[in-house]
């Protein structure tokens, strides 16, 4: 929103949209870690919601920050006026674009000389040379083809689904180039959300996941390559996606699903956010 947000007197924040769920929570904190030790800088673990909600006793007796209060206090206490955000979001997500420019805002009330800088998300779609997200997901993909022996599997790129139609196309523009990175090895790559509103308007977030499983090319062996940072309520054992699978499998017989690790599992993620930052 302004400025470059790397000086000395800058604090930097890893934001993620938050979860109910202790799992998000510690994930974040691993990945901001990490990426502290990558640019020799504190890079403090931050969620815009719902985290708040978790017991601190399931956060190792440290409770989750939430951006409104964190930045507050650092103001308050710290004098801190430089605030520079890494998005943990693929694309241009409007709990960055709009949620946090909201609470900027509300904050600039109290702190008229308020800087905040947002970093690039981690996907760019007009950066078609950038194939880092892509071969992310692919890796994990394969480590799941390969621990089950399946030699040419279906490929679904499954996301929560939008009512953005830009996050969308970061989904749509990851697949693509999952298709071209994989070769052989998939016989067929399609994406698909999880879910949808209702509305022709948003049409976009077709095929739902629960409509293309049991079709051409995704009626045996179906590897789930998942669009998710962080573990929830959507994603893991147990998610909601998990369900969709088990009922789709009930569903076709011979039907069999696996879910990838998700993103925030895989080292190479690291390398991007240290690139945006």
């Amino acid at each position: 929103m302004s400025g470059d947000g790397k000086g000395e007197n800058t604090c930097c924040l890893l934001v993620d949209n938050g979860s109910k769920r202790a799992e998000a929570t510690l994930s974040l904190r691993r990945v901001a870690a990490a990426v502290s030790g990558s640019v020799g800088r504190t890079v403090e673990p931050v969620s815009l919601l719902h985290s708040s909600g978790v017991d601190a006793g399931e956060l190792g007796g440290v409770p989750a920050e939430i951006f409104e209060p964190f930045v507050s206090r650092q103001a308050e206490e710290a004098g801190m006026r430089k605030f520079l955000i890494l998005p943990l979001f693929f694309g241009p997500s409007v709990a960055i674009g709009g949620y946090l420019e909201g609470r900027v805002k509300a904050l600039r009330e109290k702190w008229p000389d308020l800087e905040v800088t947002v970093a690039p998300w981690m996907v760019d779609t007009a950066d078609v040379e950038d194939t880092r997200m892509a071969r992310v997901l692919l890796d994990l993909a394969e480590n799941e083809a390969d621990a089950r022996g399946w030699e040419r599997p279906g490929l679904a790129l499954v996301d929560h689904g939008t009512p953005q139609r830009p996050v969308n196309e970061v989904r749509n523009f990851l697949a693509g180039q999952l298709a071209g990175l994989a070769g052989e090895r998939f016989q067929k790559v399609a994406a698909c959300s999880m879910e949808r509103r209702d509305g022709a308007e948003y049409d976009f977030n077709e095929p739902l996941l629960e409509n293309l499983l049991g079709t051409e090319g995704f009626e045996r062996e179906v590897v789930l390559s998942m669009l998710f940072i962080s573990p929830g309520r959507h994603a893991g054992p147990g998610g909601d996606i998990a369900e969709i699978c088990e009922e789709a499998e009930a569903k076709h017989p011979g039907l069999r699903t696996a879910m990838t690790d998700l993103v925030a599992s895989h080292d190479q993620l690291i390398e991007i956010l240290v690139g945006r930052y």
